[in-house]
């Protein structure tokens, strides 16, 4: 694991390109696995994850070329060969699951652990997944492992998920895609990557109606065809950009930001007091942003930021803003109300001085404009969580040491770079 090793104090400004969005390109690369015809992806971050997506394409004999400084991928599963899996599913990489609907499309029987795997943020259950396949014509066979198998073709029905999960719905498009009959999904996720994924399936042949909203109707159809995609820009890197110019006291432009995703985003932003302001699609803020909570008419009330399923507040994005509310004046609550472990980084925070208390696994109010100081911290294997210890840091004059920070590679391609552009001083060690 690396360190990021930071010399903070420095206000950061320049102008940054985000990457293409994690969220985005890993469902994307496992819909492709729906057809036989060459697809090209455009704007596909380097990152670890599609790594070991791209090598499990691989070692199943499918032809994949891959410029990882252009950011081109032609992807060709002409050559997949189904007798070569073993039933290893990419490992360390939760996002595996997507693989599922389309691996099962062409093998007719996947073979997985019935142990259910987590991070940081809690357990991810398998069970939603299994209800949508299940529901969608597969059978299961539990044992020492569980075995699913596809007669023939995926048969349209209608499902109502306990929740918005973004992984499951995305399972549910790919197999309903292509399969006998109509399918409906109720309760669907609706964040912008699982919009992306809904419209490359459209762009590809799927009959869908619904996309963005929280009921997806697909008629199935027989074959899907190939062609060219465009990645679209992460937004939670526009996001992290924007709060560490404002966090630093600098000015921090981010280039084709996707505006018409943020009006909440950039509320929640208010609250902190920055402002976020735009010139077309480059979304900016300047210099010395005042940093102080807003209150909300209702006196009585702690001012809150609460996240959860699209279109709430993104919860990925919750430790950016938590990050900056260390450095607000005022107090402020924090609503996780998507993952039980969100908050167990708190201790780190507090290392640099950060006052927080954490009232349950879902709730934290962040006392901020405490006197901070440089230190040394440990990241959790949560991406965001890692991305806000470094923010903090960056704030505080002198030398801090973020350990085992490189989960952010998992979303982040060229962070380091990135900073060093806008001007910070910053290594991995």
């Amino acid at each position: 694991m690396a360190d990021l090793i930071v010399h903070g104090g420095k206000p950061l400004s320049g102008t940054i390109t985000p990457s293409g969005n994690k969220n985005s390109v890993l469902p994307i690369l496992c819909a492709t696995l729906l057809t036989d015809e060459k697809v090209t992806l455009l704007n596909v971050p380097n990152i670890t994850d599609v790594e070991k997506l791209v090598g499990f394409f691989v070692d199943q004999g499918s032809r994949i070329n891959w410029d990882r400084g252009g950011g081109r991928m032609d992807v060709d599963h002409s050559t997949f060969d189904a007798a070569r899996l073993d039933g290893e599913l990419p490992s360390g990489m939760r996002s595996s699951v997507l693989l599922f609907a389309p691996l099962l499309q062409r093998m007719k029987k996947l073979v997985v652990p019935t142990n259910a795997k987590g991070c940081s943020l809690g357990i991810r259950e398998l069970d939603p997944h299994l209800e949508i396949l299940e529901k969608l014509g597969a059978t299961m066979s539990r044992g020492e492992k569980l075995t699913i198998r596809l007669k023939n073709r995926f048969q349209g029905a209608r499902h109502w998920p306990d929740y918005m999960s973004v992984t499951a719905t995305e399972n549910f498009v790919m197999a309903a895609a292509l399969a006998e009959g109509q399918s409906v999904i109720i309760n669907a996720a609706s964040e912008p990557h699982v919009q992306d994924l809904c419209a490359v399936l459209v762009a590809m042949g799927a009959d869908l109606e619904g996309l963005g909203t929280s009921m997806i109707t697909i008629r199935g159809v027989k074959r899907l065809k190939g062609g060219t995609f465009t990645i679209n820009t992460d937004h939670h890197e526009v996001v992290t950009f924007l709060a560490l110019g404002a966090i630093t006291g600098g000015e921090v432009r981010v280039t084709r930001s996707l505006p018409h995703h943020f009006d909440l985003i950039n509320r929640s932003f208010a609250k902190l007091g920055v402002q976020v302001e735009y010139d077309g699609d480059t979304a900016f803020v300047r210099k010395k942003q005042k940093l102080v909570v807003e209150q909300p008419f209702t006196t009585n009330l702690l001012p809150k930021i609460e996240a959860a399923p699209w279109p709430y507040f993104p919860v990925d994005l919750l430790p950016v803003m938590i990050a900056l509310s260390v450095r607000a004046k005022g107090e402020v609550m924090f609503w996780n109300k998507v993952y039980e472990g969100g908050f167990t980084w708190m201790a780190e925070l507090s290392k640099f001085g950060a006052h927080i208390v954490v009232n349950d696994p879902h709730r934290i109010v962040v006392f901020g404009d405490k006197p901070l100081r440089p230190t040394t911290v440990e990241a959790p294997y949560i991406i965001r969580a890692a991305v806000a210890l470094y923010m903090v840091a960056a704030s505080i004059e002198g030398r801090s040491v973020v350990k085992n920070a490189d989960t952010i590679k998992r979303a982040h391609p060229n962070f380091v770079e990135n900073l060093r552009s806008i001007g910070a001083q910053v290594e991995w060690k």
